[in-house]
């Protein structure tokens, strides 16, 4: 049965997309049976793995809002061992849509129920905004990755989404746990990463990832060719930090 992760920080900008992909892929090279659950309307995940946003007919609004089964949606990708339930601009209506549906938290949970075994791992790429597509993915995950840009107000919300997870716990997932917090546009050069950094430490202990994920220019330029920075530009200092950060959870039983 696969584990479920949700990537999430309602802040935008603090690379949440960038890590799902790149996790996706790198776990998926390492032989993992991977699904990439793309529930951001802004589909950029979906478009981070080569899938051709014009050309997708249904997508995750089609199983959430109108029933359809996943297995009808999920599209394979270029990557071996990575498919993906992806999505397009029209998820965005969900979120009024799923207001007066009956079982309108646990969605996504009751869609996964017939295809997670077909799966090791599934990684859900969160909107970034505490709504009900993201209360979707806490409700059917069973961990959360947390990414933390290593920039001012990198802690700022971060209490109000620990109060959201709490929530989540006690009326809907009284598993879910945080797998733990990756550090992002990191930048040694400077002393506030070093101090957002510590900050982080200091604040989730242990549960901050040794892995930093450094900013990186190839990073940044990987998606908009569609491609994972493990096929982009393996030798890149990005490509290094998420092949370490994956092996890094591997060794921690995923």
């Amino acid at each position: 049965m696969a584990v479920a992760l949700a990537v999430v920080n309602q802040k935008g900008g603090v690379g949440k997309t960038t890590t799902t992909v790149n996790l996706a892929a790198y776990l998926a090279t390492f032989g993992k049976k991977i699904l990439l659950i793309d529930i951001d309307p802004q589909s950029n995940a979906s478009v981070g793995v080569g899938i051709d946003r014009s050309t997708i007919q249904r997508c995750l609004y089609d199983v959430l809002i109108d029933g359809l089964p996943a297995q009808e949606i999920i599209q394979s990708s270029s990557i071996a061992n990575l498919d993906i339930l992806p999505s397009t601009p029209k998820l965005a209506g969900a979120e009024v849509e799923l207001v007066t549906i009956d079982h309108r938290e646990t969605r996504l949970k009751d869609a996964l129920e017939s295809i997670r075994s077909r799966y090791e791992i599934i990684i859900i790429d969160c909107p970034p905004s505490l709504s009900l597509l993201t209360v979707n993915a806490l409700t059917a995950a069973d961990e959360v990755l947390i990414p933390i840009q290593c920039e001012y107000y990198a802690l700022e919300g971060i209490s109000q989404l620990t109060h959201t997870l709490e929530l989540i716990r006690e009326n809907l997932n009284p598993t879910l746990k945080i797998r733990g917090i990756i550090l992002t546009m990191f930048d040694p050069r400077t002393l506030l990463s070093a101090q957002v950094a510590e900050e982080a430490r200091k604040y989730f202990g242990s549960k901050v990832f040794k892995t930093v994920i450094p900013r990186n220019i190839r990073l940044a330029e990987a998606p908009s060719f569609g491609q994972p920075i493990i096929f982009y530009d393996p030798a890149s200092k990005g490509a290094e930090a998420y092949e370490s950060l994956c092996r890094e959870m591997l060794v921690d039983n995923l």
